[in-house]
């Protein structure tokens, strides 16, 4: 029964800190990265739908972006797309290819990107620490029921929910630490 409140809670804990990490790779840092378009969505065929898709995105340099729809009808839309996304990017089109130039940041822009990821980052703290908060509700609701003994509970909330809980502030610290690092890299 604890076990499986462990299991759950792990899974959920991870699902956090990888949510961190899929924001943070969204966020542009001066080199090109196929992650920055991934919330771009498209109006193709009727419908919206991601970038990846409609186009083949890669990086032939650091500092550029080539985006191939499979349907040279949409060029015009996948570029329309790409620039309304608001990430500061200005695509071209050359009729078969869009070139997505990225641009160097400013001292100012990293510095605002820092605080932004340092955000990020607490919302994933904070994220962990209200699964902790709702996985000692629980274990607290069987010790009240009678279904674990308060050793069991003492044990299962210092030791393992205290312990998950740091592992996974610890990495998304760590990752953090990494993406700001990358930030301020000139």
């Amino acid at each position: 029964m604890i076990e499986e409140l462990f299991a759950d809670t792990q899974k959920r804990m991870d699902k956090a800190v990888e949510s961190v990490r899929r924001e943070f790779a969204k966020i542009r840092t001066g080199k090109a990265t196929v992650a920055l378009l991934d919330g771009v969505k498209v109006d193709a065929y009727g419908s919206t739908v991601p970038l990846r898709q409609v186009a083949n995105i890669s990086v032939p340099e650091a500092r550029l972006l080539v985006v191939q729809p499979w349907d040279n009808k949409l060029l015009g839309d996948v570029e329309k797309a790409v620039q309304s996304a608001d990430l500061g990017l200005n695509p071209s089109n050359d009729g078969n290819i869009i070139r997505v130039p990225i641009p160097p940041l400013t001292e100012e822009r990293r510095k605002e990107m820092v605080r932004y990821v340092h955000k990020l980052a607490e919302e994933g703290r904070v994220a962990i620490r209200n699964i902790r908060r709702d996985v000692n509700e629980q274990l607290k609701e069987k010790q009240k029921a009678g279904d674990i003994s308060e050793d069991d509970y003492h044990r299962a909330h210092d030791k393992a929910i205290q312990e998950m809980t740091d592992d996974r502030t610890r990495e998304i610290d760590q990752t953090l630490a990494a993406k700001e690092a990358e930030l301020m890299e000139v």
